[in-house]
């Protein structure tokens, strides 16, 4: 039975701890002669960490929190990435620490430098408000606090039932548009009275304001 493990730390604090790793390990291959020679450092991580529950920092605020069965971290690859290959489940805190948003799915990609997550498989996601997204690939863009996937999306609201493509919405995914929609809206009593469109619409859709 693995052992989870919990960490705390920053973005930078991780590449910190890289850096003296790698050090450290030089220093050590000088000293020894038997140490075989890696000839595909690309293939290799700098890190492996299994059964892993982390808090991640932002500014010195902790943002998010991590659950994953393995997460592997490569610094020779262009570009780096860290990799979860056994599925990853992801909350995301305010600035009050209660729980804003959380997403889980099948294989995730981090891309460190550009911090842009890539998130693959059976991709579901709940905001705030209680809506459930539901697609098989998800790009979440730190740096721009921004989603967007390509790929055919499901959301289940609580006022409308979309599906789609061309997603796209703000970092707490409260706020979206989604292209080439279908789906079921509540209707008042006069809005009844007009005629809907026996065609499938392919104008952005965006949620009621409450």
């Amino acid at each position: 039975m693995l052992r989870r493990t919990t960490h705390l730390f920053s973005i930078t604090a991780v590449i910190s701890v890289i850096a003296v790793m790698l050090v450290f390990q030089s220093c050590e291959s000088k000293d020894t002669g038997d140490v075989p020679a890696i000839y595909n450092r690309q293939q290799l991580p700098v890190l492996k960490s299994k059964a892993v529950s982390t808090l991640i920092s932002d500014s010195g605020i902790i943002s998010y929190k991590i659950i994953a069965e393995d997460w592997f971290i490569y610094d020779q690859t262009s570009p780096t990435y860290w990799s979860f290959e056994k599925g990853l489940f992801l909350e995301k805190f305010d600035r009050s620490f209660h729980v804003e948003a959380f997403i889980s799915c099948d294989t995730a990609y981090y891309y460190d430098v550009n911090q842009i997550w890539e998130l693959r498989g059976r991709v579901v996601a709940k905001n705030v408000k209680g809506e459930t997204f539901k697609t098989s690939l998800l790009y979440w863009n730190q740096r721009e606090r921004r989603f967007h996937s390509t790929r055919y999306m499901e959301i289940d609201g609580l006022e409308q039932d979309l599906s789609g493509y061309d997603f796209s919405s703000n970092e707490s995914m409260t706020e979206y548009i989604i292209h080439k929609s279908k789906g079921a809206f509540p209707m008042t009593e006069t809005e009844r009275e007009v005629p809907m469109p026996t065609t499938q619409s392919d104008s952005v859709i965006t949620p009621r304001q409450q």
